[in-house]
């Protein structure tokens, strides 16, 4: 019998329908980056933000007023302790010591005449030649002299000092900052305004603040391996430095305790008044697990990561965060050292989604 040539069609299409239906189409892997679950000493740590501050500084006035004739010095370079900065015209000084000095050395000759008269009239007086008025009156007038010439010497002396004032020294060694005079300036003594500021650049003291909460972690900890670390910036190495001081008392208004870390800053790089980032570390934490820190996720349940198993196929897995330090979370339950985690790319991940690993930009192991 012939079979109708709409038949045979029919039979054609059926046939290649029921060959499609059998391909089922292969789940496409979702592309993602990862890392082991690791084990390192990670340090318990801090952070506050600090501002820089001199150990020393001193703001340089004159003690005595008068004319610049010298300046000694470049302002920003560093002088030593006793250098001399700035010299005033010395003449008016000069001439007022010499006065003084003549008038100490006149009235130190009248007391000596009136210490010798009253020498000479202690005799007399004890032979009653002498009366009792004219006796005190010599008392009086050598005690008179006497007290003229110690005043003249006190004279004297602030006479010299204000000779010496007039050439301006640096109390303390350190770096100068701006010059507030020039030469043919007048200045007046104990103006207010400072003809320069001296500080003390090395070593350098960084100022900041803990919460009331954690001053019983610093307490239980302080007398331990406690390091201070100082961030400039985000282009610049940590500098480490030691714990220098710590304030007796929690600042009632803002809650906080006052802390000092002292650095050696031979470079210079710490500047006065410069905020920084601060990180004070109590102690360091031996073999703790670790993963990067961008492979933690936040869910209902927690913070949770995908690990990578043998297929290929991925698990989200709650996890315990202790704490994060430097772009590392320290875990302390729900992972093993060896694990493999999903660093990124976890937007695109479901429970059992194959991944693809592949290389983390810039060339290194995935």
């Amino acid at each position: 019998m012939k079979r109708a040539p709409w038949l045979a069609l029919l039979i054609v299409v059926t046939v290649s329908w029921g060959c499609a239906a059998k391909k089922a189409p292969r789940a496409q892997r979702v592309p993602v980056t990862t890392a082991r679950v690791e084990q390192r000493d990670m340090p318990f740590a801090l952070i506050a933000s600090g501002s820089v501050e001199a150990i020393r500084n001193a703001s340089v006035q004159a003690q005595v007023g008068g004319v610049v004739t010298r300046v000694a010095f470049h302002e920003g370079e560093t002088v030593r302790e006793g250098q001399v900065l700035v010299e005033l015209d010395p003449r008016p000084f000069r001439q007022s010591l010499n006065q003084a000095l003549g008038t100490l050395a006149r009235d130190r000759a009248m007391a000596d005449a009136a210490r010798r008269e009253l020498l000479r009239s202690k005799s007399l007086y004890d032979q009653n030649v002498l009366s009792q008025t004219e006796w005190d009156q010599k008392n009086s007038d050598a005690e008179a002299t006497a007290a003229t010439a110690r005043a003249d010497s006190a004279a004297m002396i602030n006479a010299r000092l204000n000779l010496m004032y007039a050439t301006i020294r640096a109390p303390i060694a350190g770096k100068t900052g701006r010059l507030n005079v020039h030469v043919g300036d007048t200045v007046r003594a104990t103006s207010g305004e400072p003809l320069v500021t001296i500080i003390q650049p090395t070593p350098i003291r960084v100022a900041f603040q803990i919460p009331e909460g954690d001053v019983p972690t610093l307490l239980r900890y302080r007398q331990g391996s406690t390091q201070v670390w100082v961030v400039p910036d985000s282009t610049r190495a940590p500098i480490p430095g030691r714990l220098a001081f710590v304030d007796n008392s929690i600042d009632a208004q803002s809650g906080t305790l006052l802390l000092k870390g002292e650095f050696p800053n031979k470079d210079g790089g710490l500047v006065p008044g410069q905020f920084v980032g601060v990180r004070l570390v109590l102690y360091v934490a031996p073999n703790a697990t670790v993963v990067p820190a961008q492979a933690v996720s936040t869910g209902q349940q927690g913070p949770y990561v995908y690990v990578v198993n043998a297929d290929s196929t991925v698990t989200p897995r709650v996890i315990d965060v202790e704490r994060t330090v430097d772009q590392m979370t320290v875990v302390a339950r729900g992972l093993k050292l060896g694990e493999t985690v999903v660093t990124d790319g976890q937007i695109r991940l479901s429970p059992g989604a194959k991944v693809l690993i592949r290389k983390p930009s810039g060339g290194g192991k995935a």
